[in-house]
């Protein structure tokens, strides 16, 4: 099925831009939350599987990509987007996340890229593992030029944990959760983040 977002995002691509894409709804802004690195990775590329050409990381590959766009369905050439997460057992590595699971030496962590002259970017990473009070999920923050730098984060669809979680439901409307709700097919998900 076709979603009114990915429906307005092609027929701006299409060169309709005027009347389709005053449509396009802003990727709702969420808290950063406690665990944005406090010491960044010696890489941040957009490879986060593997660290310093080692083991690669424990868990299921995945790829996350997308566009950056504005409001007005317009790409964002040269925006700013950063990922970070929890590993695969739901840790992150920041100074003050104690809990009992395991830290993964080989994983990242977090990655920084541009986007090319379409607005697209891509991260290579890893689906992460749930924790206490939340559901699967990865952290974003994206800017460009004449644009505020936004935290987000990206929701996994059909994950049980959505509905329970209080992030994932203080997000009022159908089309706020769409906006960072990702389904993944064969280890791909689209994600496409507007600023505005």
């Amino acid at each position: 099925m076709i979603s009114r977002r990915h429906l307005v995002l092609g027929i701006a691509s299409g060169g309709l831009l005027a009347n389709a894409a005053s449509a396009l709804v802003p990727t709702p802004r969420q808290t950063p939350g406690p665990f944005y690195p406090d010491v960044l990775p010696s890489e941040s590329d957009s490879d986060l599987t593997v660290l310093g050409g080692g083991a690669p990381a424990t868990g299921e590959v995945i790829v996350v990509e997308g566009r950056v766009l504005g409001a007005d369905g317009r790409p964002v050439p040269g925006a700013a987007v950063e990922l970070w997460q929890a590993n695969a057992f739901g840790r992150y590595a920041h100074s003050a996340d104690r809990s009992d699971v395991p830290l993964d030496p080989n994983f990242q962590g977090y990655g920084a890229v541009r986007t090319d002259a379409d607005g697209r970017y891509r991260f290579r990473t890893i689906r992460p593992g749930a924790y206490a009070g939340r559901t699967r999920h990865l952290h974003f923050y994206a800017t460009g030029p004449g644009f505020e730098r936004i935290p987000m984060q990206m929701y996994f669809a059909r994950d049980p944990g959505n509905e329970v979680d209080f992030l994932y439901r203080s997000l009022q409307t159908p089309q706020l959760r769409e906006a960072v709700t990702v389904g993944f097919a064969e280890g791909r998900g689209v994600f496409d983040i507007v600023l505005g």
